[in-house]
């Protein structure tokens, strides 16, 4: 479908509406880069806009705060002749959905598969799965990328000989104040955390430095609730999630629960992917690869901790990732092996999930992510 629709927003009522939708992928032998779609809450339609632009491997992907730049893992072992992967800077078109190469920068390991913004915008921050790391780099006031500002290397092994031989960093992201930086890595069964300085960019080892899961769980992703009291953290190799209350003015982590998302009988082969909170804070979604659903988790307020609503069969293969609309009115999980796009309604009281009957084409989907309003 041709890009040639002249707004990214209907203002209905001071309401938001429409935002655009940037989906990475896995080239392979199916997908040339990022694909862009828009989305209308109000009417819950997608439409494809087809290939924003060329990129390798740009599997993970996150906007600035604005809405005006877009970030992209180059999920690669080699890049300028180094074992590096990289990341790569996009302006936005608002009005097209077109994405405009501004450059890339090293992510100072290989395979880089996790790309966030801190609140500022002012500074990248990057998780390399291959090697184990996790870099900080800065950002430049026309969205291009700049120098490094901080870099930390991990060691260690945990129990699984296959999967966690080494560190495998999967995810970094900051606390919602801003404060803190804290990262998964499925190879040694930790969260660290970091102190970062949201105007030099650097990280810091906080005390405590991290906190730790059952041997074998292989933390992936953690969501924070609305209210940064407590995060959830999505365990791959166990499909389990683990809800943790979060100390803000230590950065300190309190492990709570931990809850399988898949059902009690089920014997096959099933990874954790993703993890989400509702905006509203009264649900927690997950996505099961293998047993191929969503979890659907309710919240207590109080303390924090999950009950089980109901799995919701995702129509697809290998949901690796899905977002929710900024409005919390609909879920778009990517089935990777099934090149789909499916459109989910939310239950705004229960939390419960209903297919729309939407199914979009787009090739290998490894993440989704709603564009903020300009």
């Amino acid at each position: 479908m041709p890009m040639n629709r002249s707004s990214h927003v209907l203002d209905r009522g001071n309401v938001v509406c429409e935002y655009l939708v940037y989906v990475g992928t896995y080239n392979k032998a199916r997908s040339r880069g990022i694909h862009a779609f828009r989305f209308d809450v109000a009417t819950g339609h997608l439409a494809s806009l087809g290939l924003a632009t060329e990129a390798v491997n740009p599997t993970f992907v996150t906007t600035d705060p604005r809405g005006r730049f877009l970030y992209a893992t180059k999920e690669v072992t080699r890049h300028e002749g180094k074992k590096s992967g990289a990341v790569r800077a996009f302006a936005i078109d608002r009005k097209t959905g077109k994405l405009r190469f501004l450059n890339e920068v090293a992510s100072g390991g290989t395979i880089p598969c996790y790309v966030s913004m801190d609140k500022t915008g002012k500074f990248v921050l990057v998780a390399n799965y291959g090697s184990g790391s996790v870099e900080v780099i800065r950002v430049r006031n026309d969205g291009r990328l700049g120098e490094v500002t901080a870099f930390h290397q991990r060691a260690g092994t945990s129990v699984n000989p296959d999967r966690q031989e080494g560190p495998h960093a999967h995810w970094i992201n900051v606390s919602p104040d801003n404060r803190f930086a804290l990262s998964s890595d499925l190879g040694l069964d930790k969260v660290f955390i970091y102190r970062f300085d949201e105007r030099k960019g650097t990280l810091d080892p906080n005390d405590p430095a991290y906190a730790v899961v059952a041997p074998g769980s292989g933390p992936r992703h953690i969501a924070f609730a609305p209210s940064g009291r407590f995060l959830y953290l999505i365990n791959e190799l166990k499909s389990t999630i683990t809800t943790f209350s979060f100390d803000a003015a230590r950065g300190a982590l309190g492990k709570l629960q931990t809850v399988s998302t898949l059902p009690k009988n089920y014997t096959g082969q099933s990874d954790g992917a993703e993890i989400a909170v509702s905006p509203s804070g009264k649900f927690v979604y997950s996505s099961n690869r293998g047993h191929d659903s969503i979890a659907v988790f309710a919240v207590d307020s109080k303390t924090g901790t999950l009950t089980a609503v109901e799995r919701v069969p995702t129509q697809g293969k290998i949901p690796r990732h899905f977002a929710i609309d900024p409005t919390g009115a609909y879920l778009l999980a990517g089935n990777q092996e099934s090149d789909r796009l499916m459109v989910f309604r939310i239950d705004q009281k229960t939390g419960r999930l209903a297919a729309t009957g939407q199914s979009l084409h787009v090739p290998s989907p490894a993440c989704v992510r709603f564009v903020a309003p300009a």
